[in-house]
């Protein structure tokens, strides 16, 4: 995966991980970690993920849940 960061984010990302001794990925997916988990405990959120899972699975053919027949 690629991300591009302007020179200011990319300046102050440095900047934390350095005072914090710790590597600029540690700090990206310290940070990816804890919007993950912010996500999850949003009901608004999970309100819209119900209501994405659901539409997706009105696409499946005959009325399909998302598991597979063997």
């Amino acid at each position: 995966m690629t991300i591009r960061l302007s020179a200011d984010q990319s300046e102050e990302l440095d900047t934390i991980a350095a005072v914090d001794g710790q590597p600029v990925s540690h700090v990206i997916r310290s940070a990816i970690a804890e919007h993950i988990e912010e996500r999850k405990r949003d009901a608004v959120f999970q309100d819209m993920l119900r209501q994405r899972i659901e539409r997706a699975r009105r696409m499946l053919p005959n009325g399909e849940n998302g598991k597979r027949k063997r």
